[in-house]
């Protein structure tokens, strides 16, 4: 739709920025709803970020999603100039900037909630208290997955991460309830298991594969990839060829589309929602299906 005087403006801001799919989420959201307003792709150098995003009141924007490499860089100015809340502490990350009436910026980090709305709507029956779960993986996904795992009543996460210090940080960081083993030991882990979460980049298009075997994964385990180029990854898809532990299978597309959802709620006053047409579009972009 033709934008007006009054049209409602947020965007996202990274170095670069082409590669985020935000543009086309929000895009469709917008065209949906036949919103006047606009997200916009903001290519910020780190040197820059400061101004750019303390002049979003100043131009009008609403709001600003936050990616890499600037999502520290934001919790630590807006916990000196606005406000940050504890999703965000806890992570150690902003990705979610939303400007108030008043001008003030407050930060968030919607990566813990579209990761377990993505677990809520395609695996309904998976219960986060039923047992523990092995992370794969200790960067700033698996903080993010960490903190959405706790708070859902997770008793305990064991951690595996190819360099143990950075996961024994977490450990440390995050409490008992982490347990860290050796990144040899990750299959070992599994033995009563409740569900198994991959957030490293083993096994995304031109990268490693993972290597995970399976064999002693509990039936009925959440097995989840945050990965989603390729959509299917060999992780999914080796739980998938063993029906007999009748697995819960998720992809990692989900956790994009539904983190999005807060902030665009928040900047354009609609609670948009996550379907199949909206995943489509994505898959086209990626030039991936759902096959």
């Amino acid at each position: 739709m033709t934008l007006s005087g009054n049209s409602k403006l947020a965007g996202v801001m990274g170095w670069p920025v082409k590669h985020s799919r935000s543009p086309l989420l929000h895009g469709h959201w917008l065209d949906r709803h036949n919103i006047d307003g606009a997200y916009v792709p903001l290519a910020v150098a780190p040197e820059h970020f400061a101004s750019a995003l303390t002049a979003l009141p100043q131009l009008g924007f609403r709001g600003t999603n936050i990616t890499v490499p600037h999502k520290q860089s934001a919790l630590e100015l807006l916990t000196e100039i606005g406000e940050v809340d504890d999703v965000a502490r806890r992570i150690g990350a902003v990705n979610t900037v939303v400007v108030g009436d008043d001008g003030r910026m407050h930060g968030s980090n919607t990566d813990a909630f579209g990761f377990m709305e993505n677990i809520r709507v395609n695996a309904p029956d998976w219960q986060a208290d039923a047992g523990p779960v092995v992370l794969l993986g200790a960067g700033g996904a698996a903080r993010a997955i960490i903190v959405a795992l706790l708070d859902a009543g997770v008793p305990e996460i064991r951690l595996a991460n190819r360099g143990r210090d950075r996961a024994d940080g977490l450990a440390t960081e995050f409490g008992a309830k982490i347990n860290v083993a050796d990144w040899e030991q990750r299959a070992d882990i599994l033995a009563d298991a409740n569900g198994l979460v991959n957030s490293t980049s083993l096994g995304m298009e031109g990268q490693p594969p993972l290597g995970m075997d399976l064999a002693s994964l509990g039936e009925n385990s959440l097995v989840t990839d945050i990965v989603y180029a390729p959509l299917v990854t060999e992780l999914l898809l080796n739980a998938r060829r063993m029906p007999e532990k009748a697995c819960q299978i998720v992809d990692g597309l989900g956790m994009l589309l539904h983190q999005a959802r807060p902030g665009f709620s928040a900047w354009f006053g609609v609670e948009p929602t996550v379907d199949d047409d909206l995943r489509q579009a994505v898959l086209r972009d990626l030039g991936a299906s759902d096959k």
